[in-house]
């Protein structure tokens, strides 16, 4: 539990960690190794002041399923975590972040950790057997997905609103059970065309599938506007602040703006926190959020809401875990949490 001034406290529900190999190895040369040193450039950038930056050699490995964990859940406040794997397998051995970690982790703390799945949708039927595998034996919650993919080292994009390519993969998911989608937008990394990361294909995909709640990670950055201008118009398109989070301390300002733009637009139900561990260990960027207020001229000159604590309250943990239909008094009871 995250612990604030006036007795006030928040259930702490993270989207999103990664069990990564950064091991360069891992890499199908010159385009995973790229991909790797982006994410690193990005911990080095985005730490606190203060806050440790892990030299290549502690960063650039590949790390285990039981020190994300207790980064996580032992050396923070977060009460819950989402393993999320990366299937990038056209860059990388294991995909970067496997699966089956992903899954391991699930299974070794499941009143902790939720599985969300991952395929790569132009695999056709072998992606489509790999999600009921997923949930039915590995107990997938969620899936999430990577529209740039790559061939042969070349930039391969898939769409969400491809009927042919992404609509087999949402329609599996709700024969599964599975109401729940994420996507990865924004934040190009490596070799990836940037076109490729914008979020014109989500309109169709929420559209299209009304029953499927899609969560927009990263907030599309850098298309906020764009990303919002979706958001306020489809009840189904929800943002991740992952990796946004992280300008909090480095950018406070910075942040504000984007997060006084997201209140406004989307309002405090479709706002969802991610630490992104292990890129940055997540109590700076929890602890400074939970602190964060929006400056006074954005509220007075501007016309943005302020950020609350019933809003900070849901943005860290209640809006995700709605959203997997727990009930969080329940789930707090059931963790001996402070109520």
């Amino acid at each position: 539990m995250l612990n604030g001034k006036n007795g006030e406290s928040a259930f702490v529900f993270d989207c999103v960690c990664h069990i990564f190999n950064f091991d360069m190895n891992n890499a199908f040369g010159p385009p995973g190794q790229l991909f790797i040193n982006h994410l690193y450039a990005f911990h080095q950038f985005l730490t606190a002041a203060g806050e440790p930056v892990l030299p290549p050699e502690k960063f650039l490995r590949e790390w285990s399923v039981d020190e994300i964990y207790d980064m996580i859940i032992g050396n923070s406040d977060t009460d819950m975590i989402v393993a999320q794997p990366l299937p990038l397998t056209d860059l990388f051995k294991d995909g970067l972040s496997s699966w089956e970690k992903c899954a391991e982790m699930a299974r070794k703390h499941p009143d902790r950790a939720v599985f969300w799945g991952a395929v790569n949708p132009l695999e056709g039927k072998k992606a489509l057997d790999l999600m009921e595998v997923q949930v039915k034996e590995y107990g997938a919650k969620a899936f999430k997905f990577y529209n740039v993919r790559y061939d042969y080292g070349q930039p391969f994009p898939w769409r969400m609103d491809d009927p042919r390519v992404a609509f087999p993969c949402f329609e599996k998911a709700l024969e599964l059970g599975v109401n729940l989608v994420g996507v990865h937008k924004g934040v190009p990394l490596g070799p990836q065309p940037i076109e490729h990361t914008r979020t014109w294909d989500m309109d169709g995909a929420a559209a299209n599938f009304p029953d499927i709640n899609f969560v927009i990670f990263h907030v599309g950055l850098p298309w906020l506007d764009e990303v919002l201008w979706q958001i306020v118009r489809y009840p189904n398109l929800y943002a991740s602040i992952a990796a946004t989070v992280n300008f909090v301390s480095r950018h406070p300002r910075v942040f504000a703006e984007q997060l006084a733009k997201m209140l406004w637009w989307c309002g405090e139900d479709k706002i969802i926190y991610g630490g992104e561990t292990p890129i940055w260990h997540p109590q700076w960027a929890l602890k400074a959020f939970w602190d964060f207020e929006l400056p006074e001229d954005l509220q007075t000159q501007y016309g943005y809401p302020p950020l609350t604590i019933q809003a900070k309250k849901k943005i860290l943990g209640e809006n995700l875990a709605r959203l997997h239909g727990m009930d969080v008094a329940a789930k707090k009871q059931e963790l001996g949490l402070a109520a």
